[in-house]
C-alpha cells in the first residue's frame, strides 16, 4: 500500500515538474514563432498543475492520517497519539510537506489566472504563464531533488537506517518506527493551524502581480493595464498577508509565553517585510491610475515585493537565522537565494529598458495634494522596510564578516565567525516615528484633494475632526496621565478616527440630504456604491483600534515574576494572585500536564480563577507553555506557570503581565479584514460599463 502512495505521489510531482517546463517552453516558442496554439498550449499547461498536485498533497495527507511511518516525513510531524485534523495539517508542519503545499496553493493561482478572459490582454498571456510555472517550478525542484516528502527509511544489513527515497540496497528493507515524533507542540495552536496557509496564500497571490507586471516591461505596455487587472489580485493578497501576519500574532500571545503579541523575531520580520512594500503599492497604484505617476516607482514597488516574499521563504526554508518559527538547517538556502538574485536582476535590468517610457504624464503640483501625502507615506513604509531589513540581514552580515575577517585582526576580535543579533530595541525605537508618522498621514490624506490642495482648504477640512480630537488627550491629561508620547499617541489615533468617520457621515449625510431616507440605509448604500474607497476607510479605521491595542500594551505593560508558597499571593497593579494548588499528571495523548490553580483579585475583590500550566510532550521532547489570561476590553491579566517544587512542597514561580488595551489589536484585526473584503469585492457592472467593454472590444477589432 505505502508503495502505490508514494509511488502515486512522486510521480505526480514529477509530472507537475514537466508539465511546469513544457509549459513555460511552449509559450516561449509561441512568443518567438507568433503562433498562438503553442501559448495555448502554455495555458493548458497552467491548468493541469492543480489535478496533479492536488494528487500529491493528498497522497502525502494519506500517508499522514494512516499512520505510514516508513515513510520519513510522517515519522517527523506525527504520531499515533495525535488527532486527525493535525495530522492532516501536518501537511504544512514540517519543510518537504510545507513546500508542497506552497506549490499547491501556486496550481490554484496558476489555474485561477489561466481560465480568465484573455481577449484583450493577449500579449500578455505568454509571459505572465512564464513567470508562475516559473516560481512554480523552482519550489518543485526544491520539492524533488532537495526536501522530498516521499522519502523513506530503510533498514540496512549492518543496522543502519537510511532516509532515502528509492531503495539503496537489494538487501535493504523498509524500516517502520513503533510511532512518531509528533507534531512540534508550538504547532497545535489553532492560530498556527491557520496562520500558515494565510501567510503562503499572500505570498503566492503576490505572484500573479508581478507576474502582469514582468509581462507590461516585456511586451512595452506602460500604460495602466496591467494595475488594473491586477487590482483585485493585490487586494486580495494584501488581505492574505495581513490575516497571516495577525494571525501569527496571536499564536506569539497565546503559546510563546512572551506577555506580548510580537518579538521581532527574524521570521516574523520576513513575513512583514512583503507587507511593508504591498501597502504603498495599494496606495500608489490609485496615484497611477488617476494621475498617470510613479510607474517606475509601482514597477519597482510589485518586483520588491515579489522577490521579498520568496526571501521570507528562504529565511523560513534554509534555517540561516535562529527563529522560534523557522525549520531546520537545509542545503536548498544557496538555491533560495541564487533564485531571488536572479529574479531580482532580471526584473530590474527588464525595468531599465522601459525607464524612459515609464515617464511620469503629469508633476506634482502640490505637496499639500493627496499625491503628495501618498509620495510621503510610501517613502515612510520604505523607511520603516530599511530598518527592518537591516535588522534581519545583520546577524548574516557580522557571521560573514567574522569569516572573512580572519585575516584582519580588527575584523576578528569584533566579530569572531559569530552572528551578532538585535533586539527588539532597535526596531521599536528605530520605526516608531516612522509608524507615528503613518498613522498622521492616515489622518490626513482622505480630506486632501487630487492635483492641486492648500493649507489653507486642508484646514478648512479638517478643523472639526482636529477639535473633537482634542477631547482626547485633555481628558487624558485630567485623569492623571503623564507619559506625553502615550498622550500624543492617543490624539493621533483620535483624530484619524474622527476624520475616518467624518468621512462616512459627511458622504451619507449629502445622500440623506438628496433622498429623505434613513441616515443608516444611505450609509450603506454609499458603502455598496464606492466600495474601493469606504472599504480603505474601514481599513483604516481598523488600523486605529489597533493602534489603540499596540500603545496600550508597549507603553503601560507591566510584568513581576516571584516564587511563592501555596496560599501565598503576588500583587501587579491593582492585581494580585493566590496560588491555591497544584496538579501534576500523564494525559491519554502522552503529554504530562503540570497545571497550577490561581484565584484572581482585582482591588482586592475576586474576579476569577486561572489554570496556567506547562504541557510537556513524551514523543517530542519539547514542553509547551500555556497561560491563563483573564480577558476584557480595558485590559489582559496574563499568568505563566515558569517552575515549580516536587508537588510535596507545593512552591511554584510564576511570571505575570498586565497588557492594558490589548484586546483592541484583535478586533481592530476584524475591521481591517472586513474593510478589505468590502473593497476587495466586486462592483455591480453598470450598463455604463458595460458600454464602455463594447466600444473597447469594437476599436480593438474583437
Amino acid at each position: 500500500m505505502v508503495d502505490i502512495l508514494v509511488n502515486f505521489g512522486l510521480g505526480s510531482l514529477v509530472l507537475t515538474f514537466l508539465v511546469s517546463l513544457f509549459g513555460i517552453g511552449a509559450s516561449l516558442y509561441g512568443q518567438s514563432r507568433k503562433d498562438a496554439r503553442w501559448i495555448e498550449s502554455g495555458r493548458h499547461s497552467m491548468l493541469l498543475t492543480l489535478p496533479l498536485l492536488t494528487a500529491a498533497a493528498t497522497m502525502i495527507i494519506i500517508l499522514l492520517v494512516q499512520n505510514h511511518f516508513e515513510v520519513s516525513y510522517v515519522t517527523q510531524v506525527t504520531s499515533r497519539s495525535m488527532p486527525t485534523y493535525l495530522k492532516v495539517t501536518a501537511l504544512w508542519g514540517g519543510q518537504p510537506g510545507s513546500l508542497v503545499f506552497w506549490s499547491w496553493l501556486m496550481s490554484i493561482f496558476a489555474t485561477a489566472i489561466a481560465v480568465r478572459n484573455w481577449s484583450r490582454d493577449r500579449e500578455f498571456l505568454p509571459w505572465v504563464t512564464v513567470v508562475v510555472l516559473t516560481t512554480l517550478a523552482f519550489f518543485l525542484l526544491l520539492t524533488i531533488f532537495f526536501e522530498n516528502p516521499f522519502s523513506r527509511l530503510w533498514l540496512m544489513p549492518s543496522g543502519d537506517i537510511v532516509d532515502q527515497l528509492f531503495r539503496p540496497s537489494a538487501s535493504a528493507v523498509l524500516f517502520t518506527p513503533a510511532d512518531g515524533q509528533g507534531l512540534n507542540p508550538l504547532l497545535r495552536h489553532p492560530g498556527m493551524i491557520i496562520h500558515p496557509p494565510m501567510q503562503y496564500l499572500g505570498f503566492v497571490a503576490f505572484v500573479i502581480p508581478y507576474a502582469f507586471a514582468i509581462a507590461a516591461l516585456i511586451t512595452g505596455r506602460t500604460d495602466s493595464r496591467w494595475i488594473t487587472i491586477t487590482r483585485k489580485w493585490t487586494l486580495w493578497a494584501w488581505l492574505f498577508l495581513s490575516m497571516g501576519l495577525v494571525l501569527g500574532m496571536r499564536w506569539a500571545y497565546d503559546v510563546l509565553g512572551w506577555g506580548g503579541y510580537w518579538g521581532w523575531d527574524p521570521v516574523e520580520n520576513a513575513a512583514l517585510m512583503p507587507w511593508l512594500t504591498a501597502t504603498p503599492f495599494l496606495h500608489s497604484v490609485m496615484i497611477q491610475e488617476k494621475r498617470g505617476m510613479m510607474k517606475r516607482w509601482n514597477m519597482f514597488l510589485v518586483i520588491l515585493t515579489y522577490d521579498l516574499m520568496i526571501f521570507g521563504t528562504f529565511l523560513v526554508r534554509s534555517g540561516v537565522l535562529s527563529s522560534v518559527h523557522s525549520f531546520a538547517q537545509s542545503a536548498i538556502g544557496p538555491l533560495f537565494f541564487t533564485f531571488i538574485a536572479l529574479t531580482f536582476i532580471i526584473s530590474i535590468y527588464l525595468l531599465s529598458r522601459r525607464w524612459t517610457e515609464l515617464h511620469t504624464e503629469t508633476q506634482l503640483n502640490s505637496w499639500f495634494s493627496r499625491e503628495g501625502f501618498f509620495l510621503i507615506n510610501n517613502l515612510l513604509f520604505i523607511g520603516i522596510l530599511v530598518v527592518v531589513f537591516w535588522g534581519v540581514i545583520f546577524p548574516i552580515l557580522t557571521e560573514a564578516l567574522g569569516f572573512v575577517g580572519e585575516a584582519i585582526p580588527s575584523l576578528r576580535d569584533t566579530f569572531n565567525g559569530q552572528k551578532v543579533t538585535v533586539g527588539p530595541s532597535y526596531y521599536e525605537r528605530a520605526t516608531g516615528p516612522l509608524w507615528a508618522g503613518l498613522l498622521f498621514l492616515m489622518g490626513i490624506c482622505p480630506l486632501t484633494a487630487w492635483r492641486i490642495s492648500t493649507m489653507k482648504s486642508l484646514g478648512r477640512n479638517i478643523w472639526k475632526p482636529t477639535a473633537l480630537s482634542f477631547v482626547v488627550p485633555i481628558v487624558l491629561v485630567v485623569t492623571g496621565m503623564r507619559n506625553w508620547v502615550a498622550v500624543l499617541s492617543f490624539w493621533i489615533t483620535a483624530l484619524v478616527a474622527f476624520v475616518t468617520l467624518y468621512e462616512f457621515y459627511k458622504g451619507a449625510a449629502a445622500r440623506r440630504r438628496r433622498s429623505g431616507r434613513n441616515f443608516l440605509v444611505e450609509l450603506g448604500a454609499l458603502i455598496g456604491r464606492n466600495r474601493r474607497r469606504y472599504g480603505g476607510y474601514m481599513i483604516h479605521f481598523g488600523i486605529v483600534l489597533m493602534a489603540i491595542g499596540v500603545i496600550g500594551i508597549e507603553m503601560f505593560q507591566t510584568e513581576t515574576q516571584l516564587t511563592i508558597n501555596r496560599g501565598e499571593q503576588i500583587t501587579l497593579g491593582d492585581y494580585s494572585i493566590t496560588f491555591d494548588n497544584l496538579a501534576e499528571f500523564d494525559t491519554n495523548d502522552n503529554r504530562n500536564v503540570a497545571r497550577a490553580e490561581v484565584s484572581v483579585y482585582k482591588n482586592g475583590e475576586k474576579v476569577g480563577e486561572l489554570n496556567p500550566r506547562r504541557d510537556y510532550f513524551y514523543e517530542s521532547r519539547q514542553p509547551m507553555t500555556i497561560p491563563g489570561v483573564r480577558s476584557t476590553m480595558e485590559d489582559d491579566f496574563y499568568v505563566l506557570l515558569v517552575d515549580w517544587q516536587p508537588i510535596s512542597t507545593q512552591r511554584a514561580t510564576f511570571k505575570l503581565y498586565h497588557n492594558p488595551l490589548v484586546n483592541w489589536l484583535w478586533i481592530g484585526s476584524l475591521v481591517l479584514i472586513v474593510g478589505t473584503m468590502v473593497a476587495a469585492w466586486p462592483e455591480k457592472e453598470t450598463e455604463e460599463m458595460r458600454a464602455i467593454v463594447r466600444e473597447t472590444r469594437a476599436v480593438a477589432g474583437d
